[in-house]
């Protein structure tokens, strides 16, 4: 009894010194819409960390169509499930695209942050723009919503996800989503503000576009 005692303690010390990973939660641009996951931002990030990090597992939530309210109310349970120490947060596109509230949006990003630190976890922000037809006014409060949060919040932020890609040419023909060629350039922006949270035992980055 006592050594069973003694096995079931030394286990939870050992998981409890254990890097709990990361956690994306996102829409179709984290979720690969129309290339193979394989490709996609998340799997090259995945790639990347198996290489340098010890269990660190990078967990993907993200699913195509999401708002920030729809990731708003799936996000305790993910956290709970997953323990992540690390989370992304890439949402906000789909409210824009859908003519949604820029400042409900922006209560969405906030509630996720407050969910995210009272579960341990260390959140991020990645931004989104969207096209002017919209109008300068909804555009604009659109963008300034992310940089607020992020103030308010002190999370870290990139300001605009899809910065170079469309100067690229590197859109699909629905002129929305990123082709599988963007999808180096996605994991280095993501990466340029997850570096400084990763844990010790993942190392320093090296050569390239890797994180």
């Amino acid at each position: 009894m006592i050594r069973l005692l003694l096995v079931a303690i030394l286990t939870m010390a050992a998981l409890s010194v254990q890097a709990r990973g990361l956690l994306v939660l996102g829409d179709s641009i984290s979720a690969a819409y129309g290339i193979e996951k394989s490709a996609g931002w998340v799997a090259l990030l995945e790639k990347e960390l198996e290489q340098r990090c010890r269990d660190f597992p990078v967990i993907n939530a993200s699913v195509s169509g999401e708002t920030t309210a729809g990731g708003n109310s799936r996000l305790v349970a993910l956290l709970e499930k997953h323990a992540p120490q690390i989370l992304i947060i890439e949402l906000g596109g789909n409210d824009g695209l859908r003519g949604l509230s820029p400042i409900a949006m922006g209560n969405n990003l906030a509630q996720m942050i407050e969910k995210s630190r009272a579960a341990d976890a260390t959140p991020i922000l990645l931004g989104m723009r969207i096209p002017p037809n919209y109008g300068p006014q909804y555009t604009r409060l659109f963008e300034q919503q992310f940089r607020q949060v992020s103030d308010d919040k002190q999370v870290p932020l990139f300001p605009f996800f899809l910065e170079g890609v469309v100067e690229q040419g590197w859109m699909q023909k629905d002129g929305i989503h990123p082709t599988a060629a963007a999808q180096p350039l996605l994991k280095a922006h993501a990466s340029s503000v997850l570096e400084p949270l990763l844990p010790e035992q993942c190392g320093e980055a090296t050569g390239g576009d890797s994180v």
